[in-house]
């Protein structure tokens, strides 16, 4: 029996776990999912320091002529005192001298012959960045599960962190079946086709962030299948496209039955991708896709994505929806969960002029799809839908529904 998408992606979270950790320097992290909590273990500024290239200054000094003893540079480790009468040049990111009240910038003082005039308007703190301004001590800097970019870098380095704990990328084995099927480097004949699917699912599952071996293209015999399985099994996931459906050469399920295979679903309300199967050999999880390409596209998309936050770990690992509006009138065939493929230009979603299960170009002209529920037969003009983008990973703590009515 089928079941509803909600409940295969309920059962993909529940079967699906984070990988093991390991320890690697920061200048490598980028992409790297953080498997412990940071703390801060130093302000940020450590001290006082100047904002600006200018003068450290007596609040009560304003409008007066002060002289100019000293010049502070970044990195020096001044000792001395500021008193009234006087000013001391400081430069940017230089240590605020005892007695500072404020920082003139270079620009707003007049030069005298006694010294430097002050403007009248001195305020108390201008220009002076407080240690523990940014970052305080003891604070937690940065969530175990945090997806690590070079701004959250920025923040390792700030507290001279070279080595961090993280999870591992998950290892994805993909193969296809089809005695169609030849890859792009050989040669087809009038009844052959090109396996466009894996270079697809392959690229796909670099982009999110997996380390991807390539299996081949197997065919539709029990014996070649069982082979390209043998050679997959080491790997955390595993997916394949074709064989899936009920065909006379669909062999695929079957084919992983032998290797000790648990189904957690073998069909969803959906359409494309009804076959979409799901399950488990061990600790390594199994998602066959249907052969069509768009069709193993899509449903990459919203179960391929899902077990790939599932393993990496993130604390944000839902497929997070966009809200657009409909450029134009779409009317549809009612009757089961239907995802569209279309353009996404950050107000509006445009759906695909031609789509069809076996196409390959609707998602490469697009950028996003919708999941339109079965009751629903039409969506007006501006009327609000729910957009899953293809190019960027838009994730939640929570589960979001994902169904545009």
């Amino acid at each position: 029996m089928a079941v509803t998408i909600e409940k295969a992606l309920e059962l993909i979270y529940t079967n699906t776990k984070p990988k093991s950790l390991k320890i690697i320097p920061i200048e490598n992290a980028l992409g790297y999912i953080l498997a412990e909590g940071i703390v801060a273990s130093h302000n940020l500024p450590a001290f006082d320091n100047s904002a600006m290239d200018g003068y450290a200054v007596k609040i009560e000094d304003s409008a007066k002529v002060v002289s100019v003893k000293e010049t502070i540079f970044a990195g020096d480790d001044f000792r001395g005192e500021l008193f009234h009468g006087e000013a001391i040049k400081i430069m940017t990111g230089a240590k605020i001298p005892l007695g500072t009240q404020a920082v003139v910038p270079i620009e707003d003082i007049t030069c005298e012959q006694d010294g430097i005039q002050l403007p009248d308007n001195l305020i108390m703190s201008k220009h002076i960045r407080f240690a523990g301004e940014d970052i305080k001590k003891e604070v937690l800097l940065l969530e175990r599960g945090e997806k690590l970019d070079a701004h959250q870098i920025t923040l390792l380095a700030s507290q001279g962190i070279s080595h961090i704990k993280v999870y591992k990328k998950p290892r994805v084995a993909l193969f296809a079946s089809g005695n169609e099927l030849k890859m792009h480097f050989e040669d087809v004949t009038d009844y052959q086709l090109y396996n466009t699917n894996t270079p697809t699912l392959l690229s796909r599952a670099q982009e999110l962030g997996c380390a991807v071996e390539f299996i081949g293209t197997a065919q539709d015999t029990l014996d070649d299948i069982h082979a390209h399985i043998e050679s997959a099994l080491d790997c955390d996931f595993i997916i394949t496209s074709g064989g899936v459906s009920v065909g006379d050469a669909d062999f695929t399920k079957e084919a992983f039955g032998a290797f000790g295979y648990k189904i957690l679903f073998d069909k969803v309300e959906i359409k494309p991708g009804k076959p979409t199967t799901f399950g488990k050999i061990g600790e390594t999880v199994v998602l066959n896709l249907p052969g069509n390409p768009l069709a193993a596209a899509l449903n990459f998309e919203l179960f391929a994505s899902s077990i790939i936050y599932a393993l990496s770990g993130a604390k944000e690992k839902f497929i997070n929806p966009i809200v657009a509006k409909m450029s134009d009138d779409y009317k549809l065939r009612a009757g089961r969960r239907s995802l569209v493929p279309g353009f996404f230009d950050g107000e509006y979603f445009t759906v695909c002029e031609q789509f069809a299960p076996g196409m390959v170009s609707p998602l490469a002209h697009g950028n996003a799809y919708i999941m339109i529920d079965a009751e629903c037969d039409f969506l007006a003009e501006d009327s609000y839908v729910k957009v899953i983008s293809t190019k960027f990973n838009f994730t939640a703590k929570e589960p979001k529904n994902l169904v545009s009515f």
